[in-house]
């Protein structure tokens, strides 16, 4: 595992956090936010209070650190990852610095020009995203829709334990935190008619994902191994790839998915570096039959995060629908970017990939609705009396994800969505 200062567990912070904050003095992901008043800005969090940093540098607080004023002063994290992980490792090492009972630099007696409480910033998205693909790599989501769907004893397509599977899905709609959502609408054909219909969505679907931010450029024709793919990722978000199931069953065959997931994707507002989950690292499943030589790789390249989804009522109960844990992809980050690259794909800072739905063997790691109301003949109740086999209009759903070591929890907040109704023509 890699030392990095900043993650040393015994630091303690002169912010108050409490214990069960995903932001920790050891976490200090990045976003963009509006605190109070101000314009958007590159900030980062600790406890329940966002870090200016465009504040901090104006304050000389990166005093010593070469990064240019603008870097901070800006709508999206592009240009500070674009730096490299040398620079942007200085950078969270100074926060956590600044951050600590024995600041050396004082940055208590500037806390009010520094700090605001959460609820009052703005979170707007973090990364201006060029390019998404989302891939299908949960060996256990992949066998429940191929038993739903085709036959249980070969769930399994035949390329599947050979290659990631993804596709190329739409950067437009991904969406922070917070932005509803309406119901899409589309072509359906139903089970009793031989043509299809148009209307809205009457199967719309979370998905539970993790999305990984690429932080540097490769070039067209270059290729990045599973041993250096890790250095061209910055950092993980939550992500609901929000999915309309009735509108893919029509439109799939023969290009795959298309409306059915353009309309949008949902993601958390801090993209949690990867330095800062180095202690989360694990084994992942083994993988059987072997792989080509491209896809092998050494070390820990899984990591034991534990993940959530609730349903909201619109009357405010919640019911946890989903626990699952992103340790349980059959196919890593490493390997996702291995072979996106091996054709020589070329990558931009902030192009994001997306794990695919994440689910366990057990019903209750299930990450989405489709599986755990298996096509819809296992409603699950809700706190008000009411019943769930998809979302309904009105309901909010919510990620959460964080990872536990010890005394220390490193997590990314919350993705959430609220659902309304299909938008009339206008």
């Amino acid at each position: 595992m890699k030392q990095i200062e900043a993650n040393n567990p015994e630091l303690k912070s002169w912010v108050h956090v409490a214990p069960d904050s995903d932001f920790p003095i050891q976490n200090i992901p990045f976003g963009v936010g509006m605190p109070p008043g101000k314009t958007a800005r590159v900030c980062s969090i600790i406890g329940d209070k966002v870090i200016d940093l465009l504040e901090a540098w104006d304050l000389g607080l990166f005093e010593g650190i070469s990064v240019d004023r603008e870097v901070f002063a800006n709508r999206h994290i592009n240009d500070f990852m674009a730096l490299g992980k040398e620079k942007c490792r200085e950078v969270r090492q100074r926060i956590s610095e600044l951050l600590r009972v024995e600041d050396p630099f004082q940055a208590e007696i500037h806390s009010g020009r520094l700090l605001f409480p959460v609820s009052q910033c703005q979170m707007l998205m973090p990364v201006k995203v060029g390019d998404y693909t989302d891939f299908y790599s949960s060996e256990e989501h992949a066998t429940n829709v191929g038993t739903m769907f085709r036959d249980p004893d070969n769930a399994l397509l035949p390329n599947w334990k050979h290659i990631p599977v993804g596709y190329h899905g739409r950067a437009s709609s991904i969406v922070v935190s917070g932005t509803p959502i309406h119901r899409p609408v589309g072509q359906t054909k139903p089970a009793d008619s031989d043509n299809p219909v148009f209307g809205p969505c009457k199967l719309l679907d979370f998905e539970l994902e993790m999305g990984f931010v690429v932080g540097k450029d490769t070039r067209l024709g270059q290729r990045i191994s599973t041993a250096e793919a890790e250095d061209y990722i910055f950092g993980l978000v939550l992500f609901n790839d929000w999915s309309a199931r009735d509108i893919q069953k029509w439109e799939y065959v023969p290009l795959g998915p298309f409306l059915a997931k353009s309309f949008a994707s949902t993601i958390s507002p801090w993209v949690v570096t990867l330095d800062a989950l180095e202690p989360f690292r694990t084994d992942g499943p083994d993988q059987n039959p072997e792989v080509f030589p491209y896809l092998q790789y050494k070390g820990k390249k899984n990591f034991d995060l534990d993940l959530e989804v609730a349903i909201q009522t619109e009357n405010g109960d919640e019911k946890i629908v989903c626990n699952s844990n992103f340790k349980y992809l059959y196919w890593n980050m490493a390997q996702q970017l291995a072979h996106h690259t091996v054709n020589g794909c070329n990558f931009k800072v902030g192009d994001m990939c997306a794990s695919g739905t994440i689910s366990g063997k057990e019903p209750e790691s299930f990450g989405s609705m489709l599986e755990i109301s298996w096509k819809g003949t296992r409603p699950v109740q809700m706190p008000d009396g009411t019943s769930r086999k998809f979302i309904n209009d009105g309901d909010k759903v919510v990620l959460r994800g964080h990872g536990q070591k010890g005394s220390v929890r490193i997590g990314f907040g919350e993705a959430a969505g609220k659902i309304h109704p299909a938008k009339e023509w206008e």
